[in-house]
């Protein structure tokens, strides 16, 4: 138990990846953020999979809280060995196609079958689903969980309220992001179990190199449309100094203002609080081309999707057809479903750290910590006491801090089995890396299609884009909301890590980027400056000649 949101691994499911959290979650979570819905995550995660019908009797022993989601060295991670079940329970699943759908390519051992994965209930459960899940056209519910987070939102006490008022308003956050992360999960399940089915299809017909293009410009994706809000911002007819572009920022910072690094900590500064970030991303983007425009692209995708889907339903015998239209139009609906979903619980997350950073400043005028934001490194029960006596705090605060810097220059382990190495056998952020020779490849997942050469940019934070620009490839650790819209100005992406449900892939096939995740190591063994090639259909990264 090194950091104060740490919890003990399950001994019954043991194995834990960082795979597809690290997204989530890329930073050490601080106490505040974890305290007030890390265990409301576990929760809706645990109602989402009961709905499904995954669950089974004894998957969850009693003494144990948290499974599925974890916490350790301050890091969060995901229970791999739970994830898999779907895999093993699903009609016709495969827990490598759950491997790689949410984690990426790893060390992760072999799944290995123990008594009690196999459950013919649950099977059955997961099957009517699927079919049920193959029908659907919309997701109504969605947009009364916008409404319901609009109507919170609007319950906000007020900058001026009490501080019982504003404490009572963030506690009452609880049941509302569990509510809504049990309806992200069965989005984000929801599209893991009807593109299984559309993959199944192009097995049949050989055409599973189809998929990534069919995948590709489906719009109305939530989460590319910030990227595409500053492109516009990016070639206005208006001077950025001018009146005029700046109150279209502000209209861009009124409704994107959530959205940013690691938004999902209570701790965070979106672009709202730090606007800068979003500047940098669209000073990036000026020199793009009329190429890079994603209208434009948005126009090419859906041509190569439309030619992708013909080729695949002229193959397919006429039941398999039926099959392929309602696997095709599903994937499509639960895919816009999982990121908008997600942009919900980020609006009202917004709300909760509005309301903590109010009170967090009075606590610091009280005599507390200056900047409110060292507020979240205590409990949500540390910050009640805390406000009526915050000198009380300080020392823990401090000792917090300092702890927080050490873990945050260390790269924890992808993979946890059983065990949590000693924090000194964690690797140490910016160790060397023996870069890679002339010629080599290395084969990561492919993520949105088209080939491209460039010169490799490797960029470590998303508010120092340094000068990639026309002509680069961005070479990046891991994408969140911060990342993306910097794609706009590359000609290809690497990212170190991800899978095919990654926010890097998700955003780049609506973007239309040539895109590549889980290449491992790419950002240490790449030469920035090296003249590489991107080939997002094959998910091939070639290093062609060094700087």
């Amino acid at each position: 138990m090194i950091w104060a949101t740490d919890n003990p691994l399950s001994k019954k499911w043991p194995l834990y990846t960082r795979g597809n959290v690290g997204e989530v979650f890329p930073e050490v979570v601080l106490p505040f953020t974890w305290d007030l819905y890390g265990l409301e995550a576990e929760r809706g995660w645990r109602d989402a999979y009961t709905r499904m019908g995954l669950v089974a009797d004894g998957d969850f022993p009693p003494d144990e809280d948290m499974i599925i989601l974890g916490v350790f060295g301050g890091y969060c991670y995901i229970n791999a060995s739970y994830v898999r079940i779907l895999g093993v329970r699903a009609p016709g699943g495969q827990v490598e196609v759950i491997d790689k759908q949410f984690f990426g390519e790893s060390d992760a051992p072999p799944y290995v079958e123990r008594p009690g994965d196999k459950n013919l209930k649950a099977t059955a459960k997961l099957g009517k689903l699927v079919f049920k899940l193959l029908g659907t056209k919309a997701l109504p519910d969605l947009e009364d969980d916008k409404r319901r987070v609009a109507a919170w939102v609007g319950q906000f006490p007020g900058e001026n309220a009490p501080d019982d008022d504003l404490l009572d308003y963030i506690v009452g956050f609880k049941p509302l992001f569990r509510h809504l992360f049990a309806r992200h999960i069965e989005n984000t399940f929801g599209v893991a179990l009807v593109s299984g089915a559309l993959s199944d299809l192009l097995v049949k017909i050989d055409g599973e190199d189809l998929l990534v293009s069919i995948l590709g410009g489906i719009g109305d994706v939530e989460s590319a449309a910030p990227s595409a809000a500053m492109w516009d911002l990016a070639h206005s007819s208006h001077h950025p100094d001018s009146d005029e572009w700046q109150a279209e920022f502000q209209k861009f910072l009124d409704k994107f203002g959530s959205r940013g690094p690691n938004e999902w900590d209570i701790a965070a500064e979106p672009w709202a609080h730090r606007p800068e970030l979003a500047l940098a991303a669209i000073d990036r983007m000026r020199n793009a081309d009329a190429s890079h425009d994603p209208l434009a692209q948005a126009e090419r995708l859906a041509s190569e999707r439309a030619q992708a889907v013909a080729e695949a339903r002229g193959k397919l015998n006429p039941v398999d057809r039926l099959m392929f239209d309602k696997a095709l139009r599903a994937t499509t609906v639960y895919s816009q479903g999982r990121e908008r979903s997600k942009t919900t619980i980020i609006r009202a997350i917004q709300s909760a750290r509005r309301a903590q950073r109010v009170l967090g400043a009075r606590a610091g005028e009280r005599g507390g910590a200056a900047n409110p934001i060292d507020s979240c490194l205590l409990t949500t029960d540390e910050f009640k006491h805390y406000l009526t006596t915050p000198t009380d705090y300080l020392t823990t605060i401090a000792e917090r801090r300092e702890l927080h810097e050490k873990l945050s220059n260390k790269i924890p382990p992808f993979i946890i089995e059983g065990d949590i190495p000693d924090l000194d056998e964690w690797e140490d952020r910016g160790a060397a890396a023996e870069s890679l020779a002339a010629g080599t490849e290395i084969q990561g997942i492919a993520g949105c299609p088209g080939i491209a050469e460039g010169k490799a940019v490797v960029v470590l934070d998303p508010a120092d884009p340094r000068d990639l620009g026309p002509g680069d490839v961005l070479i990046a650790p891991i994408t969140d909301p911060s990342w993306t819209p910097l794609f706009l100005a590359a000609e290809a992406v690497v990212v170190d890590v991800g899978a095919t449900m990654s926010h890097a892939v998700i955003v780049s096939r609506e973007l239309g980027i040539p895109c590549v995740v889980s290449a491992t190591d790419a950002t240490r063994t790449i030469p920035d400056g090296a003249k590489i090639s991107v080939d997002g259909n094959t998910g091939k990264v070639t290093l062609i000649e060094l700087p």
